[in-house]
């Protein structure tokens, strides 16, 4: 599952490779490597294999599940199919509450006590997918875990998620998606080189240092 996940988002576009000119994350990180999983959105057949992977995660890890959370805005669509397979509720987290209305941060029934999985469409830092388990948490939820379609594999996100004690799984990760990139032709043996030094390291490649 890995590597077809791998092989199906470099197929598409929805990853790219560019070790001499880094993209810059909103951190400011500067990265050798961009994920844009909502071109995934456009690929009917894709995205259903894609929901059905997230749901073999979940049943495989968190079959207690009772609520579906995506992240607003990148994890709602794939939440919304995940939840219809799995017949279950769903609601979304916003990154911040709303400034009219109710003021909501969690939209969609919600209830404390409930079990949830968060839906991500990528990990990077953690720091996004954590604020969404702690709303939850502070909403009297049970989060019982988190999984996404792709994680970068950093350590700031193995230790977020470990200090939250809120594990995690992806359909595919980094180390996965680079071997295959070469396999494929996709990125040369030098480059990976390259690019797996980013990962020990990435704020070394910080656009203001």
């Amino acid at each position: 599952m890995k590597q077809k996940v791998a092989e199906t988002l470099l197929e598409i576009g929805a990853v790219s490779l560019n070790p001499t000119n880094p993209f810059v994350w909103t951190s400011g990180i500067k990265s050798p490597i961009y994920c844009d999983n909502r071109l995934i959105l456009g690929y009917p057949e894709i995205r259903k294999e894609i929901a059905k992977g997230l749901c073999s995660l979940i049943t495989e890890h968190f079959p207690d599940v009772e609520i579906i959370a995506g992240t607003a805005t990148a994890g709602i669509p794939h939440a919304a199919w995940v939840s219809e397979l799995l017949h279950v509720p769903m609601c979304y987290v916003r990154s911040s509450t709303k400034g009219h209305g109710k003021k909501n941060q969690i939209e969609g029934p919600i209830k404390s006590g409930k079990k949830v999985v968060v839906i991500e469409d990528l990990i990077s830092t953690g720091k996004s997918s954590i604020l969404a388990a702690n709303v939850l948490k502070e909403a009297g939820c049970q989060v019982l875990g988190i999984v996404s379609i792709f994680t970068y594999e950093l350590s700031e996100a193995t230790n977020l998620c470990q200090e939250a004690e809120v594990p995690y799984y992806s359909l595919s990760n980094f180390s996965t998606l680079i071997a295959t990139a070469v396999d494929k032709g996709y990125l040369t043996k030098d480059d990976m080189s390259s690019v797996l030094k980013w990962r020990e390291n990435p704020k070394q490649w910080l656009s203001n240092s």
